[in-house]
């Protein structure tokens, strides 16, 4: 058997050393780095917006998909309920009472002021004011003065929608140039009076006439017990017995002539158990 010989080489043949199956290797590599390139490339394409389609044209999705498209569901739509149209003469009908306590106290008011006569000009211009647009408050004779002692609404007509008849009861003392006032008889001021948005007014001067007084009713006195007259007659200071009826409950009115407060002596009832 020979002996092994020892070689030696100028360069290390390291291509004689490598494994075989290196084209294999490179082929591996080519292939992740593909699928590493692929990957980046739909990370991008991902992450892009999408552009909306043009109108009247079909997005990709509608054409591939086979089932037919879903219709909106339009929101239920309520129609709006017909206005409820509420006339003026209804708004006034809903506090009847109220127009007609306004329309008393204008009438009141302007009554007070028509037959007021004092000389100043205030009083001129606040009856101006009253009065409709045109109308004179009239002509005052030297000396006359004229003091409304009371005034009182005793009847309201309601005519028609915002106008409304009123009469009116008016007391006054009237002093002549000697500067004495001497009380009038009672008189009627009926005045028409129409309501709108800005208030009551007076529509026309006032019908005046004259009150016509009462028929005086029968005395409903009949005669009472000496004891009862005699109790009324020193607990008023009367003069005199007039006679007198029994209440309900008991207690006697008894009508004497006594003093008043001013001693004046006048006709009053007195109660008597």
């Amino acid at each position: 058997m020979e002996r092994e010989r020892n070689e030696t080489y100028e360069r290390i043949p390291w291509e004689m050393l490598e494994r075989k199956g290196n084209d294999r290797q490179w082929v591996l590599f080519a292939v992740a780095g593909m699928i590493v390139i692929g990957a980046l490339a739909y990370s991008f394409m991902s992450n892009r917006p999408v552009e909306p389609a043009p109108i009247g044209q079909a997005t990709a999705s509608s054409v591939i998909s086979s089932a037919p498209p879903q219709q909106p569901v339009a929101p239920a739509v309520i129609p709006p309920a017909d206005p409820v149209v509420v006339s003026e003469a209804d708004l006034y009908a809903v506090d009847s009472e109220r127009m007609l306590d306004q329309a008393a106290a204008h009438a009141e008011w302007f009554v007070a002021e028509y037959f007021t006569v004092d000389g100043s000009e205030e009083t001129a211009r606040t009856l101006a004011g009253l009065l409709p647009i045109g109308l004179s408050v009239g002509e005052q004779p030297e000396g006359i003065r004229v003091f409304v002692e009371w005034v009182r609404a005793t009847e309201v007509e309601e005519l028609s929608a915002f106008r409304y008849r009123i009469k009116v009861l008016v007391r006054y003392l009237k002093a002549d140039s000697d500067g004495i006032y001497l009380r009038q008889a009672p008189i009627y001021a009926t005045v028409e009076i129409v309501a709108d948005e800005t208030g009551p007014h007076v529509m026309l001067p006032p019908i005046i006439e004259p009150v016509s007084p009462s028929t005086a009713m029968a005395s409903p006195l009949g005669e009472v017990p000496q004891q009862v007259a005699t109790t009324a007659a020193a607990g008023s200071g009367a003069t005199e017995v007039m006679g007198g009826l029994m209440r309900s409950d008991g207690l006697w009115q008894v009508v004497v002539m006594a003093p008043g407060p001013d001693g004046v002596i006048r006709p009053q009832t007195v109660l008597v158990p």
